[in-house]
């Protein structure tokens, strides 16, 4: 089962803006030469078009032994057995993808560095029902607030 993440469309425009209109700026200095212009253009473009696409790819996918959660190139597995508890967070500018409103999900699973991600499932209480079904030991508070 796959769950998407919920992206705050009005955020990714601004930091899209920002990031164009910064780096539009940074490249006045360099501009001696076309090739100078062309290479520092080049690499501004794919490191844009990079974060772009991580940020817009980020999804949860219920797997047999474990939860992977996925971001472009970038993956967690976090296997059902190692995860112990599930809260709600408000932190904003941590985890898998950084929102400026919503109230998101941070779980908490055993490795060597007592792990913790935080996430922001579109639909949280389906996401919340299915996790409770694979980690049945794990502490997911039936009285918190998850929406």
């Amino acid at each position: 089962m796959v769950y998407r993440a919920k992206t705050d469309i009005f955020f990714t425009i601004i930091m899209f803006l920002l990031v164009w209109i910064f780096g539009a700026i940074s490249l006045l200095p360099f501009i001696t030469s076309l090739s100078t212009v062309v290479i520092m253009s080049t690499a501004f473009i794919v490191s844009v078009v990079f974060i772009f696409w991580y940020a817009n790819s980020i999804k949860f996918v219920f797997c047999e032994n474990y939860l992977l959660v996925k971001g472009g190139p970038f993956k967690s597995k976090i296997p059902y057995q190692s995860i112990t508890r599930v809260s709600s967070t408000t932190e904003k500018y941590t985890g898998y993808l950084i929102s400026l409103s919503e109230k998101g999900l941070e779980i908490f699973y055993k490795t060597t560095a007592n792990g913790r991600i935080k996430i922001l499932p579109e639909d949280k209480m389906k996401f919340i029902l299915e996790l409770k079904k694979r980690c049945p030991n794990a502490q997911i508070p039936q009285n918190q607030h998850f929406e």
